[in-house]
């Protein structure tokens, strides 16, 4: 069967189990955009701006564990997805990214909308591909989509030049490849189950590659076995239940006491799928010392790289804690984990009041399996240190590159990824402006998501670190935005509702449950709540500690 590269790309989408696609046209992509009209069984979901439908990827792609999809433009409509893809590297999520280019007798001419677009996301992606002639795209489509969700997951791009979207090659089927995880070595096995026997004060540090593998029954099993409590990263949340007693939150530098007293007085620290990122071991140096340090992560690279570990086991973290699990002995350890589980009672609540109630609220009143997104700032930690995730796939945050604007195109991908669900996102009002004009695509498709807008009138961690470390010197921090958010998300045909004191925060919140289509909630907030506690980066969790105590 002949087909053109555009009929081929999209069957060759099909082929890979794709049914969703965020994007955008323009002139270098039309044939394609003919060819996906022409087919009419992708849905495909038209944003406002392509960098929303790089972020609604990769919401869907943190959902469903698919590889999520979107397209661009050439030149501008391609550069727009740079921020996106950059996001879904730093957080290892699988998207391919699908661009047009011009013609291969125009490329290297400054043509018109002609941008490098390959040159430009190289440190940004796992691979990327141009494809000059059609004999090469069908197995870059699906090198691509292999290389996303393999190993260490994270972003490819393919740019299809637009003679290639027009030329014509048989297509052949071939079965879609299956990842299988490299073997692990038997000798590392063991040796690290002879180190974790001899812990008397495990701790394991949860990251974002156990969601990534799908390896929370293991985590579970693994820590209720060694009678080890678990402390999880930010892209770890949703590991294990918080409801869980084992689970001590978050750690870092906005954690929890109980994650932080537990990684100073811990014997031993497993960290499992986490690269130990400046904003977990804050002090490099110190963040180790005088404990045994395991590390077990899919990728080389991160092994050593920011502390330095008394053992490693290198691959699929999901095998790594099934081959150990049945050499780890059964030890007393409940006085450890008792202790660490009483700290817990520690982490009370002095601020913020009006957030922790809003959060916590909705936590109570939305079902227990709703998607969350977030955007970046204080309301980010708010919402990881206040609304409990109890699943796997709950969250949706940009842990690794901080993305402001990164929330409402994921939190559209999380709701089309969970099968249209009543879906939560937490923003502020720095966030939201970045990437507004996405309320119109919620609108359009009559999302049910409700946005619950952490309204202070500032740039809050921004100002947080003005206010802490520059003495009060509020430098552009302080937004003076006259918007009326009510009045802009009825404009564009949401619902808009209030709450600006403790009395509306339940009927409110059930009225956004209730309604239909996308609802913006205005919460009014103090400009001064902080995200608490909070340690600088290359202080030690010491502090952390003095701060609550």
């Amino acid at each position: 069967m002949k087909l053109s590269g555009a009929d081929l790309l999209i069957t060759c989408l099909k082929e890979q189990g794709v049914d969703t696609i965020f994007g955008y046209p323009g002139g270098a992509v039309l044939d394609i955009y003919d060819a996906l009209y022409r087919d009419g069984t992708i849905n495909h979901v038209l944003t406002a701006h392509e960098q929303g439908a790089s972020h609604a990827a990769d919401g869907y792609a943190r959902k469903t564990g698919k590889v999520g999809v979107c397209f661009a433009t050439s030149g501008p409509g391609a550069t727009n997805l740079v921020t996106g893809i950059a996001t879904a590297y730093m957080d290892s999520i699988p998207l391919v990214a699908v661009t047009g280019n011009v013609g291969l007798n125009f490329l290297g001419r400054d043509s018109f909308q002609e941008v490098d677009i390959c040159g430009i996301t190289m440190p940004i992606t796992k691979h990327n591909f141009i494809v000059k002639d059609i004999s090469e795209l069908a197995e870059a489509i699906r090198d691509a989509f292999f290389i996303a969700n393999s190993g260490r997951k994270g972003p490819v791009l393919i740019d299809i030049l637009k003679n290639v979207q027009t030329q014509t090659i048989d297509y052949e089927p071939i079965e879609k490849m299956t990842y299988v995880p490299k073997q692990i070595s038997a000798s590392n096995v063991e040796q690290i189950a002879r180190a974790l026997n001899k812990a008397e004060r495990p701790l394991i540090m949860a990251g974002g590659g156990i969601i990534a593998a799908e390896a929370e029954e293991e985590l579970l099993a693994f820590a209720k076995k060694m009678g080890a409590p678990v402390a999880m990263t930010m892209m770890g949340l949703g590991s294990i239940p918080s409801s869980d007693a084992l689970s001590l939150g978050m750690i870092g530098m906005h954690g929890t006491h109980a994650s932080a007293k537990a990684c100073l007085t811990a014997d031993t620290i497993i960290a499992v799928g986490t690269r130990f990122s400046d904003r977990v071991a804050l002090n490099r140096d110190k963040f180790a010392a005088g404990r045994k340090v395991i590390q077990i992560d899919i990728d080389a690279a991160e092994i050593n790289k920011n502390v330095s570990v008394d053992y490693s086991l290198l691959g699929d973290v999901k095998v790594a804690l099934q081959e150990l699990l049945p050499l780890i002995e059964v030890k007393d350890r409940t006085q450890w984990t008792n202790g660490c589980i009483e700290r817990k009672r520690d982490d009370v609540v002095k601020a913020p009041i009006e957030a922790y109630k809003i959060l916590k609220a909705a936590s109570k009143i939305f079902p227990v399996d709703t998607p969350v997104a977030t955007d970046v700032g204080q309301h980010q930690m708010w919402t990881a240190q206040f609304y409990p995730i109890e699943f796997p796939r709950q969250l949706a945050t940009s842990g690794g590159l901080g993305t402001m604007g990164y929330g409402m195109g994921a939190a559209m991908g999380m709701c089309y990824g969970s099968g249209m669900k009543k879906t939560i996102l937490v923003t502020g009002d720095g966030s939201f402006n970045m990437n507004m004009n996405e309320l119109s695509t919620m609108v359009t498709h009559n999302l049910p998501i409700v946005i619950l807008l952490m309204n202070n009138s500032v740039l809050g961690m921004v100002r947080q670190w003005q206010k802490i470390f520059y003495e009060r010197r509020f430098s552009q921090t302080t937004l003076q935005k006259k918007t009326d958010y009510v009045k802009f998300a009825e404009s564009f045909g949401a619902t808009g509702l209030t709450i600006a004191s403790e009395e509306d925060i339940v009927p409110v919140l059930k009225q956004a449950l209730a309604a239909e289509g996308p609802v913006l909630v205005d919460c009014k907030i103090s400009p001064d709540d902080n995200a608490l506690p909070m340690i600088k980066p290359g202080q030690t969790y010491e502090t952390q500690i003095d701060t609550m105590e």
